[in-house]
């Protein structure tokens, strides 16, 4: 019988697998195809809006003196609306002249300025300070540290308005920080510094307010990551950290939207970001990310916009003026800074799978934080989509019961419809989401480890203001697979190995070209000279040709005689204002859908020929048995062992898993336990942590031993009376507990030799 050489039998295994990777990108690219169609379809179909019959059925008089009306109207919102926009370009142009200051609503003083650090960078601290008449901070609250993201715009979104991040925790009457940057980086500085900076902030915190517990750290945006990275190797400087439309895993999202993540591939990789920092003389402009996040909803930024400002005139301008002043702000990157985000984010997606360098042989590793984390995304969001901010939990952690077994505590909630500047700007999610938040941020040492989603429900009832109902669910991975999207794929990691083949070649052949020819001042005109910089200072006061417009709206403001909406001519206007919109959103839609099948075709073609065969999995980093972590080996050796303390936060835990869930009113009922009932009002927070932490571990890995053990933490009648009392009042009423939560319950007053009449 013939045998196949060796090395015949591996050529055919090879191309075998080959095949297999071919057909599985075609099917992938199927489905895509599939997914843009039923789209796009609707869409094309969809009949656009037209006046109103009634209007178009009026007689020539009423149609006349129509005309006249919206003829007098529009002439009078053209001035207007280029006299905002002159005003925009001078606060555009003064802001600039100013250095670009953070856009904060609040007073603020300076605690610590990184440009005097050893290692110099262009961030700071600062302190919040109250408004007049506002609630007084109490230094024995929990400190709000905000961090902003650094991605083309300048630091403040944050303390945008009176109702946001900052109102909300001065509200609450929490000390609040700051984490501004300024326009210009330090020479030299690079990501590894600007984290180590921040860790000196959190020390400088930590140190102001010594009878508080650590710090709330909030990562906005691209600070999400930062926040990350301060956890993980800085764990004793952090307490919650919460991420707000903070993508973290870059490659993930759902098949047929989230274009976003495919630029990086189609661009090439890295190598035009390092080509448009060695054009600006070694700093990457922000300008060029600020106008790549424009072009994703160009309907949105390029019309609408300017559309609702006209068609608004008489009470748009002062929210457009008020927002213009963070859009307009264009911030600077060194080049290292630009590389290091792109190559090790954009394009590696390398945070999440623990292959960031750290310095010294470490890596950031996300296992390593211990604080609870809340993640905050929006469905509608078209930057940071739901899988690019949560997907990273599922590559982190292999399962739920892994979560709880390390003590960690994740939750996440998803707004449905609000984009991703509305998660920071928007005073109604200020007012909800980021109220709630804090809310449960106080109870949060009370919550045993696990995943987590926030339900947050409003109230129905009378009075004005409103009122939620907030509940804690447990989820599991797999349902937040399911939210998440595909996590990405081969086509993936072939995009990270072109990406480093077209940078070498660019940093070998074209870029000492390059920075020989590039001059400062040339660096600074081409800066002065990009379209979003360009568009502001051509529409402001220097310009000439608008000499007397703001005589003119004045005039026009004294004189003002708008329209309503029963004008026929009004009516067409804002029937065409909807067809270009909708034009504009088709065509983004069909450019998006042309993106997506190259990006499938081109790199799916190079994963099926094994260009990516280094792939690592994302699970990689979760292959150790949970037994052999040395947290959890040295809690089960301590499973009989402990007191009243260990047994009261185990019954709870044994509860709340039964249960599967815990609303805030259990939640506040478990969290004054903790804080005032003996032996507990003696504890540290971080003593009271390492306690549920441990309890956690034993409930999860060994339940039944975990309750057989009771008796032995409690070995008097009157300690396990006492004992299951304060379980059975944070659980509230038995009959508002589900079916399974009762059983645990009755199971712990058996075991614990209890009668029902003796806990009553």
């Amino acid at each position: 019988m013939n045998m196949l050489s060796p090395r015949a039998g591996a050529l055919m295994a090879r191309g075998a697998e080959n095949v297999t990777r071919a057909m599985e990108q075609a099917r992938l690219l199927s489905e895509v195809a599939g997914r843009q169609a039923a789209t796009l379809l609707p869409q094309l179909t969809q009949r656009p809006k037209t006046p109103p019959l009634d209007l178009l059925s009026r007689g020539p008089l009423a149609i006349w003196q129509d005309m006249l009306a919206y003829g007098v109207d529009t002439a009078q919102r053209t001035i207007l609306f280029w006299d905002t926009l002159r005003e925009a370009g001078n606060n555009f142009i003064a802001h600039e002249n100013a250095g670009c200051p953070p856009v904060l609503v609040f007073e603020y003083e300076t605690v610590v300025d990184g440009r005097t650090l050893p290692r110099p960078v262009n961030y700071a601290l600062v302190r919040i300070t109250v408004p007049e008449g506002g609630t007084p901070t109490d230094p024995r609250l929990r400190p709000f540290v905000i961090i902003d993201p650094r991605a083309g715009h300048g630091a403040g979104i944050g303390g945008f308005k009176s109702d946001s991040q900052v109102g909300v925790a001065l509200k609450m009457g929490h000390p609040v920080y700051f984490v501004i940057f300024y326009r210009d980086p330090e020479p030299g500085q690079t990501i590894p510094d600007v984290t180590a900076a921040e860790a000196t902030f959190l020390r400088a915190v930590l140190a102001a307010h010594p009878q508080a517990p650590r710090p709330v750290v909030i990562g906005n945006c691209q600070g999400g990551w930062a926040v990350m990275m301060l956890g993980a190797v800085q764990p004793e400087l952090v307490g919650a950290l919460v991420l707000n439309g903070a993508p973290l895993s870059y490659w993930a999202g759902e098949k047929g939207k989230n274009p976003m993540r495919y630029s990086g591939g189609l661009a090439g990789g890295s190598w035009p970001a390092a080509m448009l920092a060695d054009l600006g003389n070694g700093r990457f402009d922000g300008a060029n990310l600020v106008l790549n996040f424009e072009s994703l909803s160009p309907a949105s930024t390029w019309f609408r916009k300017y559309y609702d400002l006209y068609a608004k005139i008489d009470t748009e301008a002062p929210r457009f003026l008020e927002f213009e002043r963070w859009w307009g702000g264009f911030f600077l990157m060194n080049r290292d800074e630009i590389r290091w985000i792109v190559e090790n984010l954009f394009i590696g997606d390398r945070f999440a799978r623990g292959e960031i360098a750290a310095g010294q042989g470490h890596t950031f590793n996300m296992r390593n934080i211990r604080s609870p984390i809340i993640v905050f995304a929006s469905s509608g969001d078209n930057i940071t989509p739901p899988g690019q901010a949560l997907r990273w939990i599922a590559d982190v952690y292999r399962d739920e019961r892994e979560v709880r077994t390390l003590g960690q505590t994740i939750v996440y909630l998803v707004h449905q419809d609000i984009g991703h500047l509305g998660i920071f700007v928007s005073a109604k999610v200020a007012r909800k989401e980021h109220t709630e938040i804090a809310s449960t941020l106080e109870m949060i040492e009370a919550l045993a480890p696990g995943l987590y989603e926030l339900v947050i429900t409003e109230q129905k009832g009378e009075g004005a203001a409103a009122a939620f109902d907030v509940e804690l669910v447990e989820r599991t991975m797999e349902e937040l697979r399911l939210l998440c999207g595909e996590a990405g794929n081969e086509a993936f990691p072939a995009v990270a190995r072109l990406s480093a083949l077209n940078q070498g070649m660019y940093d070998m052949l074209a870029a000492p070209v390059l920075r020989q020819l590039v001059t400062e001042e040339s660096a600074e005109a081409r800066r002065r000279l990009h379209p979003l910089r360009l568009r502001r200072s051509l529409v402001s006061d220097l310009n000439p040709f608008l000499f007397g417009l703001h005589a003119w709206a004045n005039a026009v403001r004294a004189a003002r005689t708008p329209t309503d909406h029963g004008n026929l001519f009004h009516a067409m206007e804002v029937a065409w204002a909807d067809a270009v919109t909708r034009s504009i959103d088709i065509a983004a839609e069909l450019r998006d859908a042309g993106q997506e099948m190259a990006f499938h075709m081109i790199f799916g073609a190079l994963a099926a020929m094994d260009a990516a065969s280094d792939q690592v999995e994302a699970t990689a980093s979760v292959a150790l048995e949970l037994a052999e972590e040395p947290e959890v080996a040295a809690a089960m050796g301590r499973i009989g062992q402990g007191g009243f303390a260990e047994a009261v936060v185990r019954m709870m835990l044994l509860l709340a898993g039964a249960r599967g869930g815990v609303r805030r009113t259990r939640l506040a009922r478990s969290n004054a336990v903790l804080q005032n009932e003996p032996p507990f009002d003696a504890m540290s927070a971080a003593a009271r942590q390492a306690l549920i932490r441990e309890q956690t571990v034993i409930t999860e890995m060994t339940p039944d031993a975990a309750i057989e053990a009771l008796p032995r933490l409690l070995p008097t009648a009157a300690d396990r009376e006492r004992a299951f009392r304060i379980v059975a009042a944070v659980a509230g009423p038995e009959e508002e507990l589900g079916q399974p939560a009762r059983a645990m319950l009755h199971r712990l007053r058996d075991v614990l030799g209890l009668g029902a009449e003796e806990t009553a």
